[in-house]
């Protein structure tokens, strides 16, 4: 039986493992579950997923969610998953999940503080020495995969306010990048969705700034005569 991904692409850990999946040719049934309509509130997926969030997976009768369990769970079930991803390797996998472990409590994309923080914490320690990803590897791993899924919400971000946040961490953005490459067209083809809300947030700022404009116009004064 194929594989289910129940997944919305707006979330970030879900285009994470749609990613991984395309990436390594794991077949797969996308179930589109949108959060902006509630429908993982709904008693139906409730019984894929009793915390109502996603990602989430079925593989036949086994169900699972948490994205890093998912990812893990990929890499080891299916055939063919490279051994970067997940190294078979007890040091190496341990230092994977000392990543993932951080990931959860001190990168969240909407809190701007401790973002702040953790982009520094990711340049001085997690990306130190001369590897192109994460823990100076020359690979990606499933923790390159997770973490850059989640900074690269911020390209809802106002572009100055993304240049702030990101401009002064020129290694991050490098790693972005060498993740985003690793994994095209897949990457981009997954995160067209938060290049189609940048460009909708644009517009509508564009024509709040207009319509602003207007209305601190002076109005031209009407002749009595």
């Amino acid at each position: 039986m194929k594989l289910k991904v129940y997944a919305d692409r707006m979330s970030q850990p879900s285009r994470a493992v749609i990613i991984f999946c395309k990436v390594n040719g794991i077949d797969y049934e996308e179930i589109k579950v949108h959060i902006s309509k509630g429908q993982h509130l709904t008693p139906e997926f409730a019984e894929i997923n009793p915390m109502k969030q996603l990602p989430a997976i079925a593989d036949g009768r086994f169900k699972l969610f948490e994205s890093h369990a998912i990812l893990i769970y990929l890499a080891c079930a299916f055939p063919g998953v490279a051994d970067q991803w997940y190294p078979a390797d007890v040091f190496k996998r341990s230092k994977i999940h000392s990543v993932l472990d951080w990931h959860h409590s001190n990168l969240p994309a909407e809190a701007e503080i401790i973002l702040s923080s953790s982009l520094s914490k990711l340049e001085s320690f997690w990306l130190k020495g001369n590897g192109r990803f994460l823990l100076g590897g020359n690979q990606p791993s499933i923790a390159d995969l997770s973490l850059v899924c989640e900074l690269t919400q911020l390209e809802v971000l106002d572009e100055k306010d993304r240049t702030r946040l990101l401009g002064p961490h020129k290694k991050v953005q490098q790693w972005i990048e060498n993740t985003r490459n690793a994994t095209n067209p897949h990457f981009d083809e997954v995160h067209r969705v938060i290049m189609l809300a940048k460009e909708r947030q644009q517009h509508q700022r564009l024509k709040a700034a207009k319509n602003e404009g207007g209305s601190n116009m002076k109005k031209p004064l009407v002749s009595r005569m």
